[in-house]
């Protein structure tokens, strides 16, 4: 039988950056292939100083979390880490640099003995493209037929399209992925009625990470506030929000962040936008920038929240209160209520600061 998988077929994926996005796809693939997937467990306080203890102070936090995932795989006893080398994803498009040197800040830092699986994918490059990626992902298993992966990435792909189609719905992260991963699309009305609208700007690292965002989701829906984000928005639609803001792709992950933010800015259903990033994210800050300018120009008020391992969870959630807060009474002068009913105070649901993993 040609191109049998070893017997140590199992392969470790930190639950860390482009796994917020890609993991159903990696999932679907690896199990077509009879590969075992040993995922790391989410993120705690541990998980991040663990992480930090390895690296620089100045690197980011969504790093940071990364390389802890990547210790506590090894503590588990997984011994082959899956760690991609994301390069370019479309010509002259790139990843900035602490992603693209992720497998070589990897195996520079951590000195224990493993397998680190690190496939490339530079389309800016020749012959460097999607399959040569899948290739590399498996050949350490002893998997080369080109028909065999072909008919695995077909799998994956069911599944990352299961996946983006319920979380375009609106379907929450959590739920949209659960049901992915068992091959299911469950799509259902959200009958709750929301006073505020707001759009969360940021790449899923930041944010579907419980840890690294304090659950900002959960506050938010608390405090009445109906959330979108880039995952219900098609890549036509966040390159159309792109030339909104009259920016030239460059940075891969740009569409999260410029092209997000350019189409809820022209949304008059939105009643504001909030930011999130990493302290010390070259790539956000500059794109903030013009996202900030932006905002002035279309009268939309903006939140930006930075955050990092040290964020204190009683000012994000104050910081979150006092913009709903703002959007609620502005909201309500322009409806043309009465004196008396635009001074009422919106009260946001406060009893929400909680240890969010110990």
């Amino acid at each position: 039988m040609a191109n049998a998988v070893s017997q140590d077929n199992t392969i470790g994926i930190p639950r860390g950056m482009s796994y917020y996005e890609h993991y159903p796809f990696w999932y679907g693939f690896f199990s077509a292939l009879g590969i075992k997937v040993i995922l790391s467990d989410k993120t705690t306080k541990q998980t991040v100083s663990k992480g930090a203890a390895l690296v620089v102070t100045e690197t980011c936090l969504p790093i940071k979390i990364f390389v802890g995932h990547v210790v506590e795989l090894l503590e588990k006893g997984v011994k082959r880490i899956f760690v991609p080398s994301i390069q370019s994803i479309a010509p002259k498009i790139y990843n900035c640099s602490k992603i693209r040197g992720l497998p070589d800040l990897i195996r520079n830092i951590i000195k224990e003995d493993f397998e680190l699986i690190e496939p490339t994918i530079d389309k800016s490059e020749k012959n460097q493209g999607f399959y040569e990626l899948l290739k590399g992902s498996v050949k350490c298993f002893g998997i080369t037929d080109f028909n065999t992966i072909r008919k695995a990435s077909k799998e994956g792909w069911k599944l990352y399209n299961i996946f983006q189609t319920m979380m375009r719905n609106g379907i929450s992260y959590k739920e949209a992925l659960k049901n992915a991963l068992n091959g299911k699309v469950i799509l259902k009305e959200d009958d709750a009625e929301y006073p505020i609208n707001v759009a969360l700007v940021a790449h899923g690292y930041d944010v579907y990470d419980d840890q690294a965002s304090m659950k900002i989701f959960d506050k938010l829906k608390k405090m009445g506030v109906k959330v979108y984000s880039a995952s219900q928005l098609t890549d036509e639609q966040k390159i159309e929000g792109l030339n909104t803001l009259n920016q030239k792709m460059y940075w891969a992950n740009e569409l999260d962040m410029t092209g997000t933010a350019g189409h809820y800015l022209k949304d008059n259903n939105i009643d504001g936008l909030i930011t999130v990033n990493s302290f010390g994210c070259g790539p956000d800050s500059l794109m903030i920038e013009k996202i900030v300018r932006k905002a002035k120009d279309y009268n939309k008020p903006l939140l930006c929240l930075t955050i990092d391992e040290h964020t204190g969870e009683a000012g994000f959630v104050t910081r979150l209160e006092a913009f709903v807060d703002m959007l609620y009474r502005k909201k309500h002068i322009i409806q043309g209520k009465t004196k008396s009913e635009s001074n009422k105070t919106f009260t946001p649901q406060t009893n929400i600061c909680e240890t969010v993993v110990k």
